[in-house]
C-alpha cells in the first residue's frame, strides 16, 4: 500500500463508504454459497423443486447485492480517482510554473509532459483499482474463513495455511515487479526526454548534416524502451500464471480433503458444498489485487513521483527566508498587496543557493539593494552566477538562506504571486505558444486591444515581419505554426515588454544566441524600454554596461566589484580584467 495514500483529501470518506459496501458485499458472498448450497443440496436429496423457491429468491437477493455493492465500488472509485487526478493535475502544474524555467531544463521537460498527461492517467488508474482491493483483501477472505470454520475446521485450517504462501509469493514477484517497472519508467523518461530534445534539434541537425546520423540514436533510445517493457510484461505474465496455478492447488486441496471425508461419511453434502463453493471466493480477491498489481504500478510510482515534485515545492516554500515574524506576518496578510514605484528598494541579504549539499554555491551571500528604476547590469564570467541571481529575482528558484526586504518589510519569498505581476522575465529564447501573433504579444496583458498590441509590435520593430506575413498579427506562430528566427522571437518578448509597462524587468542573456548585427539592432529598441523602471540585465556582452547605471561583477557568485561602467575602468580590476579578455572597446 502506498503510505501516503491515506493523505490525499477525501479519501478517509470515500474509505468509509467503500469499507461498508466491502462488508456488504462480502456478507453477499457467504450467503450467495450459502443458499446455492442448500438448494443445490435439497434437489440432490429428491425435493421438489418448489420448495426450493424461497431460498432460490434469497440466493438471487444475494447475488443482486453483491453485484450492486460491487458497481458501487467502482462507481466511488471512479469519481474519486477522476477528482484526485484533477486536482493532483492542477497542483503539478501550478507548483511547474512556481518553480519556473530553471527546474523544467532540470528534470527535463520530456519527463514533466510525460508525468502531467500519461502519469496522472495512470494515477487515476491506480485509485480507481487498488482502493476497491485492498479493502477487499482485507475484509472478504478473513469473513469466508470465519464462516468456513463454522462449517468444517479442517478446511478452514486448510485455507489458513494455503494463503500465505500465495501472499509471499506476490511478495516476492512484487518486489521482482517493481525493478523491471522502475528500469522502464527511467527509460520512457529517456525516451520521452530524448525525443523532445530531438524535436528542438532537429533544425541544428539537418543544418550539420547530422540528421540521418541521428535515427541510430532514436532506435538505441527506443529499443532501451521496448526492452525494458517486455520484461515487465514477461513477469506481469509469469506472475499471473503462478497466482492461477497456485490457487487452482490450494482449492484443489481444500476440494481433495472435502470430497474423500465425505465418501467416507465424515462429512455431510451441505458443508462440503459450501465450502468448496466459498474456497476460490476466499482467493479471489488476492488473486485480483495481484492481477491488478502490474496494471497499477506505473501509476503508482508516478504518483509518487508527482507528490515528490510538490512535496519538494513546498519544502522550499516553507523553508523560505524570511522565516521571523514580520515575514510570518505577511504571510497571513495575503490580501496585502507588494507595490513598486520610483522611491521603492528591494534589499538582498547574505543570499546563498546551493544546489546539492556540499557542493560549490552559485551565489554565496550575497548582499545588494536594488533602487526603484534604473538599469543594474550583471556582469561576470560562465559559472560565476548571473543567471541564478536572476532565478532569485524572479521568484523561480528559492534559496538556501538569506532575506528579502521590500521598503523595509521582510517577504517570505520572491515567489509571491504579487511580486511577479511586476515583472516583465525575458529569457535567452523566448517561449512563442501555439497561436496567432498577436496572442503571443499580448501574453502579459490578454486583454489588451488590438491598436495596442499593433503598437507595441511596431515599438519593438515587427512592422516589417507583419507586413511580410500572409495573415499579418493573425498569422499562426510557435507550435505547429510559421517559424521565427531568434532575433524575430526577441522582438516578441520585447513586444510584451512594451504592451504591459510592468516597473520591473529581469533579462537573462536575452542576445547570447544572436549575431552582433542582430544584437545591436535589439539594442536601439531596447533601451527605450528601460526608462523608468528597475532593469536587472545579466549578460556577458559587454558592451552593454555603458548603458547601465549601475554594475554588479560577479566572481563565483559573490559580489566582487560594484559601480559605474567609468569607475571599475578606472579600478583595473576585476571588471576591466573580463574587458580585456573579451577584448571588447569600452574606454
Amino acid at each position: 500500500m502506498d503510505k501516503d495514500l491515506l493523505k490525499l483529501k477525501g479519501i478517509r470518506a470515500v474509505m468509509v463508504q467503500m469499507a461498508a459496501l466491502t462488508l456488504i458485499h462480502s456478507l453477499a458472498v457467504v450467503l450467495q454459497a450459502k443458499w446455492l448450497a442448500e438448494v443445490v443440496t435439497g434437489l440432490f436429496d429428491g425435493e421438489p423443486l418448489q420448495e426450493q423457491y424461497g431460498v432460490t429468491v434469497l440466493f438471487l437477493f444475494a447475488f443482486a447485492a453483491r453485484q450492486l455493492t460491487g458497481m458501487l465500488q467502482q462507481r466511488i472509485a471512479y469519481r474519486f480517482a477522476e477528482r484526485t487526478g484533477t486536482s493532483l493535475r492542477r497542483e503539478l502544474l501550478g507548483k511547474l510554473f512556481q518553480l519556473g524555467p530553471r527546474f523544467t531544463a532540470r528534470e527535463g521537460t520530456g519527463k514533466l509532459v510525460t508525468l502531467v498527461l500519461d502519469g496522472i492517467s495512470k494515477y487515476k488508474l491506480y485509485l480507481e483499482l487498488f482502493l476497491p482491493r485492498m479493502l477487499a483483501t482485507g475484509m472478504t477472505p478473513a469473513l469466508i474463513l470465519l464462516f468456513v470454520f463454522t462449517q468444517d475446521t479442517m478446511s478452514g485450517v486448510i485455507l489458513i495455511i494455503t494463503l500465505p504462501i500465495l501472499i509471499v509469493f506476490m511478495i516476492l514477484v512484487g518486489l521482482a515487479a517493481r525493478r523491471q517497472t522502475e528500469r522502464q519508467m527511467n527509460s520512457y523518461r529517456v525516451l520521452s526526454n530524448h525525443f523532445v530534445d530531438s524535436l528542438r534539434g532537429l533544425e541544428t541537425l539537418k543544418y550539420l548534416g547530422r540528421s540521418k546520423g541521428h535515427a541510430g540514436s532514436i532506435t538505441a533510445v527506443s529499443d532501451g524502451y521496448r526492452s525494458a517493457t517486455m520484461k515487465t510484461l514477461r513477469v506481469a505474465f509469469l506472475s499471473s500464471f503462478a497466482l492461477d496455478f497456485f490457487t487452482m492447488l490450494s482449492v484443489a486441496s481444500v476440494a481433495v480433503s472435502l470430497g474423500l471425508r465425505l465418501v467416507n461419511g465424515h462429512l455431510s453434502l451441505l458443508p462440503a458444498l459450501t465450502v468448496l463453493i466459498l474456497a476460490p471466493e476466499y482467493f479471489l480477491p488476492v488473486r485480483m489485487a495481484g492481477a491488478d498489481f502490474h496494471a497499477t504500478m506505473d501509476g503508482k510510482e508516478a504518483g509518487q513521483t508527482i507528490r515528490h515534485i510538490i512535496a519538494a515545492a513546498s519544502s522550499e516554500e516553507t523553508e523560505e527566508p524570511g522565516g521571523s515574524e514580520a515575514g510570518r506576518s505577511y504571510t497571513r496578510s495575503q490580501e496585502r498587496q507588494v507595490h513598486w514605484t520610483g522611491a521603492s528598494s528591494l534589499a538582498l541579504s547574505s543570499v546563498t543557493v546551493c544546489h546539492e549539499q556540499g557542493s560549490r554555491s552559485s551565489l554565496d551571500s550575497l548582499t545588494v539593494t536594488l533602487p526603484g528604476t534604473g538599469k543594474i547590469g550583471i556582469i561576470g564570467e560562465s559559472g560565476a552566477g548571473k543567471s541564478t541571481l536572476i532565478d532569485v529575482l524572479g521568484g523561480f528558484l528559492s534559496p538556501t538562506s538569506g532575506t528579502f526586504k521590500l521598503d523595509g518589510l521582510e517577504l517570505p519569498a520572491l515567489a509571491e504571486q504579487s511580486w511577479r505581476d511586476l515583472i516583465t522575465y525575458i529569457p535567452q529564447r523566448p517561449y512563442l505558444f501555439s497561436g496567432t501573433l498577436a496572442e503571443n504579444i499580448a501574453f502579459y496583458s490578454p486583454g489588451a486591444s488590438r491598436a495596442e498590441v499593433e503598437k507595441a509590435a511596431n515599438a519593438a520593430g515587427l512592422g516589417d515581419l507583419i507586413g511580410r506575413l500572409p495573415a499579418g498579427l493573425d498569422t499562426p506562430v510557435g507550435g505547429g505554426g510559421r517559424p521565427l528566427s531568434g532575433g524575430q522571437e526577441q522582438r516578441v518578448a520585447l513586444a510584451r515588454a512594451f504592451l504591459c509597462s510592468r516597473p520591473v524587468m529581469l533579462l537573462d542573456e536575452p542576445t547570447a544566441h544572436l549575431d552582433i548585427e542582430t544584437e545591436y539592432e535589439l539594442k536601439e529598441t531596447m533601451l527605450p524600454l528601460f526608462e523608468n523602471k528597475l532593469v536587472v540585465l545579466a549578460t556577458h556582452r559587454l558592451h552593454w554596461m555603458k548603458e547601465m547605471d549601475r554594475i554588479l561583477v560577479l566572481d563565483q557568485g559573490r559580489i566582487v566589484e560594484a559601480g559605474s561602467h567609468e569607475e571599475l575602468m578606472a579600478r583595473k580590476g576585476a571588471y576591466y580584467k573580463l574587458a580585456c579578455a573579451e577584448r571588447e572597446e569600452l574606454s
